[in-house]
């Protein structure tokens, strides 16, 4: 037996095979480095030479596809997501994006597939799933997010060498219809910027309009950033939803949110999330004039605030100078619409409306991503489909100006009655 093993086994670094004291056929094979520096040699057992002999090519193959997992005890989905969630994501995403990062993983995540062994997940459990959560009645734009949220997780896994391969990537994800972009007309618009004259802060509203800033954007913006001779503004930063922690000494059995002792847990405004969102954006000369004026209307109302007028530098605060809840800015909106008597429509819709305008005037696609804060050309075809059927109609009113049917004379025979012609 000593000589058979003898035999078969091979040279340091190579897969070897032998038959053991046991009757059982053994096999090592070495698939890299270990933490501490010693090679990490892989052992399985069969009953056959020939078993074994599969099992062995098979980590090989494993081992040259860079597919297998690290030596140590087995990470199960909850131990994963709960150490990515907690140490990895935060060092990479700002608060806001953790925030949906965390209920993703905590509300829907561990409880519904936490049990499972990290390196046994198949497509098939996570599509079990997320048709769970369909029928629990989430909306399919939630089971959307959980699953973009366990993909980046298990990215993760997968870069760090704890899982051969994400089988996120190979489940089918939940299907979410399209949300339909409906930018408002420019006589809508127009009408807007009427009633938003005779309200304060009424520039705002043409910024939202005219330059398509997102909510936060536009909260978020400062003097500082604004150069009104040169006709600019940079948008560096966006105003964050507050977020709350408890502050009470004894368990009050709320949720944090609604806390009496409740703390605030994040900053009121972070830098903008990605290198697309920071950007310089140009002002129509209306515009401008808009913001001197707006400028002047707020050092009136700091004077008459005197020692209550809290100076934080923003463009668009409250009556007292303090930052602008986005609360408070859609209560606004949507006050806004009705003295214009104009449809309901959600606040992105300004934002719509502006980056179909710059689409309409043929303003070249990466400008507009450019402005608009895009990262890629998919946000851009989206609102493909209006810029085309505008522009179809545009063509239909030419067509109808210049090629007029000629109109039938007196004595003229019915085959002349409809003829078009070109107009002089």
């Amino acid at each position: 037996m000593d000589e058979q093993k003898k035999r078969t086994r091979q040279p340091n670094g190579r897969s070897s095979i032998y038959q053991g004291k046991d009757g059982k056929w053994h096999g090592r094979v070495t698939v890299g480095i270990r933490d501490d520096g010693k090679p990490d040699r892989r052992h399985v057992e069969r009953k056959t030479r020939a078993e074994v002999t599969k099992a062995v090519k098979t980590l090989e193959q494993q081992r040259d596809a860079k597919t297998l997992r690290k030596p140590g005890r087995a990470w199960t989905v909850a131990t994963w997501l709960t150490h990515w969630v907690e140490n990895i994501a935060p060092l990479g995403v700002n608060p806001n994006t953790m925030v949906g990062y965390g209920v993703a993983v905590r509300k829907h995540l561990i409880p519904g597939l936490g049990a499972h062994k990290l390196d046994r997940l198949k497509p098939e459990h996570i599509e079990h799933f997320y048709g769970r959560m369909m029928q629990a009645g989430s909306k399919p734009g939630t089971a959307h997010q959980v699953h973009r949220t366990f993909r980046t997780a298990l990215n993760e896994a997968v870069r760090r060498g704890h899982l051969g391969q994400n089988p996120v990537q190979l489940a089918k994800a939940p299907r979410v219809r399209e949300e339909e972009v409906e930018p408002y007309s420019v006589e809508e618009v127009q009408r807007l910027l009427k009633a938003a004259s005779k309200r304060r802060n009424s520039a705002r509203w043409a910024v939202a309009l005219a330059l398509g800033l997102r909510q936060g954007e536009v909260l978020g913006l400062k003097w500082d950033d604004l150069d009104l001779d040169r006709g600019f503004l940079m948008v560096r930063r966006s105003r964050h939803r507050p977020q709350y922690a408890h502050g009470c000494a004894e368990p009050c059995g709320r949720k944090a949110g609604y806390c009496p002792e409740r703390k605030r847990s994040n900053a009121e405004t972070a830098d903008t999330k990605s290198r697309a969102g920071r950007r310089a954006v140009g002002l129509p000369q209306q515009l401008v004039d808009l913001l001197k004026t707006h400028r002047i209307q707020q050092e009136a109302e700091r004077s008459a605030a005197g020692k209550r007028w809290a100076e934080g530098g923003w463009v668009f605060p409250g009556e007292t100078g303090i930052i602008e809840s986005h609360r408070k800015d859609w209560t606004e909106w949507k006050e806004l619409l009705r003295e214009a008597k104009v449809r309901d429509g959600r606040l992105h819709d300004a934002r719509h409306t502006a980056a179909t305008v710059l689409l309409i005037l043929g303003v070249p696609e990466r400008a507009v991503m450019g402005l608009m804060g895009w990262s890629t050309t998919a946000m851009a075809a989206r609102y493909q489909h209006m810029v085309d059927a505008v522009r179809s109609d545009v063509a239909k009113q030419v067509d109808g100006l210049i090629w007029k049917p000629e109109k039938e004379s007196p004595g003229d025979g019915d085959g002349a009655a409809g003829a078009p012609a070109p107009a002089n």
